[in-house]
């Protein structure tokens, strides 16, 4: 009965609430999934229900408990969970939504690396090249030097021969300049991975769990050219795959052209399932805490008299009506309506001509005490009163007895 009634009285910053939440959740699930910061987050959901239910049943010691330890979650989660945090908030770039944050365009670099990595590839020299898109890396990686080049075959060549001293880590190529060298990245802590790959594409996978960056791999033991894309790894074949690779990820990032309709439309589309759980689990969750939200709800019920003196009767108002404005939670301010809401107003006190009484909230009968009246109007109703006409006469009123004849005679019954 609660549920309908909150659903009954839903309102448009409700739909806004539960429609930005949706947003939220499901950029959340984009930009956490396949890291271990998205296993605490289904942790979280998890414990977030029980809170719920726990809460709702009214269990007062589980939910003491819980109210305890989502402190502690909080700040372990911040401290643990930094990198990941501070990413995701940075995704949230007012400048980039404005189109203000200028992105260069890959030039004829890309094909020039690819090349080389290729060379490697048939030369049997390891590789590890870090290609930079919107999140900066600098916080991920460690060691490392500065350098400033292009990113040619020479450059990249020279780095990763063995004999060099810099070939033992990554290079970062940043808006087509390699900007440090010899950098090492966070290894990926996935079990599952294929017993084959090595500390570079451990490294790799580690660092596309964390950002958005593309990262090269050149296997020194198979020869293998590995691309590594939003902790999915491919295996282009020759170097224009690669090349191709490479400039589609970055078209991906360039502003869309379509219209606004187009826009809407593939919004929608675009992994409507996981867009539909998001939006279900927002839902169930708004649902099973509506109820708890201070609510305020005006309604009009009619103004039900009682006590009117027996020789008098009403002219004006014939069906007085007040309106209330109540406030309460959610789910016992929703479901008061005029059919279950009662005002009553006692006319004991009534006398002939034009008279106001006040309405008071003491004569507001309301189903549950969890609610408090906040104003009525009118609080104060005028009515007028009359005689009311005998039951003999009707409205014409008591006819006059001739002259001569007595009150209460014989002649007076007769007529």
């Amino acid at each position: 009965m609660h549920l309908v009634a909150i659903m009954s009285n839903l309102r448009l910053q409700d739909v806004l609430d539960i429609l930005f939440l949706t947003f939220v959740a499901y950029h959340l699930y984009q930009w956490f999934r396949g890291t271990k910061a998205f296993k605490a987050l289904v942790g979280l959901l998890v414990l977030g229900i029980i809170f719920t239910i726990a809460r709702t049943w009214g269990l007062f010691l589980t939910t003491w408990v819980f109210q305890i330890l989502w402190q502690v979650l909080v700040l372990l989660l911040i401290i643990l969970f930094q990198s990941e945090i501070r990413q995701a908030l940075e995704r949230v770039n007012p400048l980039q939504a404005l189109g203000l944050r200028k992105r260069r365009t890959p030039g004829k670099w890309v094909n020039e690396l690819s090349d080389a990595v290729f060379q490697m590839a048939r030369e049997r020299i390891g590789a590890l090249i870090i290609i930079e898109r919107e999140d900066r890396v600098e916080e991920l990686i460690t060691g490392g030097q500065e350098l400033e080049g292009t990113p040619n075959a020479e450059l990249v060549l020279s780095i990763f021969q063995k004999h060099s001293p810099l070939h033992d880590g990554a290079i970062v190529i940043r808006d087509g300049r390699v900007t440090h060298v010899a950098c090492y990245l966070p290894l990926s802590s996935d079990g599952g991975l294929p017993s084959e790959w090595g500390t570079r594409h451990r490294a790799a996978l580690g660092l596309s769990e964390r950002c958005d960056a593309l990262v090269i791999v050149v296997s020194e033991e198979r020869g293998e050219v590995s691309l590594v894309v939003e902790s999915k790894v491919e295996h282009p074949a020759a170097a224009e795959e690669l090349s191709r690779r490479v400039l589609e990820t970055f078209r991906m990032l360039a502003p869309s052209k379509l219209t606004i309709r187009e826009k809407i439309q593939s919004g929608i589309l675009n992994q409507w399932r996981v867009k539909a759980g998001a939006f279900v689990l927002v839902m169930v969750f708004w649902l099973l805490l509506a109820g708890q939200q201070d609510f305020e709800v005006a309604f009009s019920v009619p103004l039900q008299l009682k006590n009117v003196p027996q020789k008098m009767e009403i002219l004006d108002p014939h069906d007085p009506r007040i309106m209330l404005r109540v406030r309460g939670l959610r789910k016992d301010a929703s479901t008061l309506s005029d059919k279950n809401v009662r005002a009553v107003l006692d006319l004991s006190a009534a006398s002939f001509g034009r008279r106001t009484f006040t309405i008071t909230a003491n004569q507001i009968l309301l189903p549950s005490e969890g609610v408090r009246i906040m104003s009525i109007e009118p609080h104060e109703i005028r009515f007028k009163f009359r005689v009311k006409p005998s039951p003999i006469t009707g409205n014409k009123g008591i006819k006059a007895a001739p002259p001569g004849s007595a009150p209460g005679s014989p002649r007076d019954l007769l007529r």
